[in-house]
């Protein structure tokens, strides 16, 4: 939540021509982090949360995308995203976290002939 926040801060100093591009799908990806968690949890299986465990990082990966682009084309500087960034690492390394917790514990054990 921290980052979505975070983002939708950041996403007001891009330019108004970028409203309904860039800064639009900035707004999507880091929405769809915590919905897709949320969504994950209230499902019936642990093999179906970590699904939606594994979009909520793709969604992750595109908004970290989204950053780096807004900063080479110069509409942010390291500045205004470093706290972003940082919240990016601490978010993917909870995903990850989380995601290797569900994993089946007999998983990548091979079968007893």
């Amino acid at each position: 939540m921290n980052l979505t926040i975070e983002i939708y801060k950041i996403a007001k100093f891009l330019p108004k021509e970028e409203t309904y591009a860039l800064s639009d799908q900035m707004r999507r990806a880091v929405i769809s982090i915590p919905s897709n968690i949320a969504e994950g949890q209230g499902r019936n299986s642990d093999k179906e949360f970590i699904n939606f465990l594994s979009i909520a990082r793709g969604s992750l990966w595109e908004l970290e995308t989204q950053l780096e682009i807004c900063l080479r084309i110069g509409y942010l500087d390291t500045n205004q995203t470093s706290n972003a960034y940082n919240l990016i690492t601490e978010v993917s390394k909870m995903l990850n976290a989380l995601s290797s917790s569900l994993q089946p514990k007999t998983e990548g054990l091979k079968p007893k002939a």
